[in-house]
């Protein structure tokens, strides 16, 4: 059986940090407010000269080099954002053009928060398929650029930044022992759309539009449905929270997170948390925690590893692999 295999990881964040307190100089919050209700800390904040594209190349240019590898070894490379340099072309074709190639193809995935989980579904897929050999998925966003500065809901808990991981073919034994992607498991619902979404479009208003969030509904749903497609993970391969060595969730609030892993009986000590430093950044979160998981030897190769995210749409999904 063909798996798809983590080759490298890597990261890349603006130069800017934006703390709590330089939050309390724009809106009518507090650190303490916001740690208590988030955990976030701190998060990065594009600049002029940092888009999507640039923290995206970045992001793949470490990936590549922890990998041993060149932009020459792959045949593919999805990019997972809701914050697009431009309408089109995609932003994975501008990373591509970023990294010199004229091989292979390049896509975009959207699925908000939860889209790195897609992207890495889709890799997969095409990997089993016999279609690439070698994918580069990224997940990167300037969710900066689309927050309301005036609105001190949402503001304070977005960030910008990058991950990325490269999957490779790799023959296996078709069990749960080997590495790779074991299973994945994704949802969506769009009568939730209202609960989080950007009020624009090139469609509707012509315009970019800022984010809009409901948040005590978001809340509501986010530990049922985060459950929902972990639980099917672990029915799909025999495995139980006990044989987890990781858990990589979205990290949006440390409220879902911890809420999430009481829930299915996941000890904290499993679980990979960087929302204090990064805040929400959306389809970066998960490569970004993996990157500083992996970086540090927290997750060492043999791990089993369940990745988790909800967005908006709703979206949300699971994959389970083993580093």
């Amino acid at each position: 059986m063909i798996r798809s295999v983590v080759r490298g990881f890597g990261a890349a964040l603006p130069k800017r940090v934006m703390t709590n307190r330089d939050m309390e100089a724009i809106v009518d919050t507090s650190d303490e407010w916001i740690v208590q209700r988030t955990g976030i800390r701190q998060r990065y904040v594009a600049g002029d000269d940092e888009t999507t594209a640039s923290l995206g190349e970045a992001a793949a240019r470490a990936a590549l080099a922890n990998g041993g590898l060149t932009p020459a070894d792959i045949d593919l490379v999805i990019c997972a954002t809701s914050t697009p340099d431009n309408t089109f072309p995609a932003t994975s074709v501008n990373i591509q053009n970023r990294l010199g190639m004229s091989h292979g193809f390049a896509f975009d995935v959207q699925a908000v928060c939860t889209g790195f989980v897609y992207a890495v579904t889709t890799a997969d897929a095409y990997i089993r398929g016999g279609l690439a050999k070698r994918v580069l998925v990224i997940g990167a966003e300037t969710f900066s650029r689309i927050l309301d500065w005036n609105d001190r809901t949402t503001c304070v808990l977005f960030g910008d930044g990058a991950g990325a991981i490269i999957l490779e073919a790799t023959e296996g034994e078709g069990t749960v022992a080997d590495r790779g992607v074991l299973t994945a498991h994704l949802r969506s619902d769009g009568s939730h759309k209202d609960k989080l979404y950007v009020d624009g479009g090139p469609s509707t208003t012509g315009t970019v539009g800022k984010l809009r969030m409901e948040g005590r509904e978001v809340f509501k749903y986010a530990v049922g449905m985060i459950t929902d497609v972990i639980q099917a993970a672990f029915d799909a391969t025999g495995t139980t929270a006990d044989d987890l060595d990781w858990l990589v969730p979205h990290q949006a609030n440390r409220r879902i997170i911890d809420g999430s892993a009481k829930k299915l009986n996941i000890d904290a000590a499993k679980v990979v948390i960087t929302v204090d430093l990064h805040g929400n950044t959306s389809a970066a979160s998960i490569p970004l925690a993996l990157a500083t998981a992996a970086g540090d030897g927290r997750i060492k190769k043999g791990d089993l590893v369940m990745l988790e995210a909800m967005g908006g749409g709703f979206t949300w999904g699971a994959v389970l692999l083993r580093w």
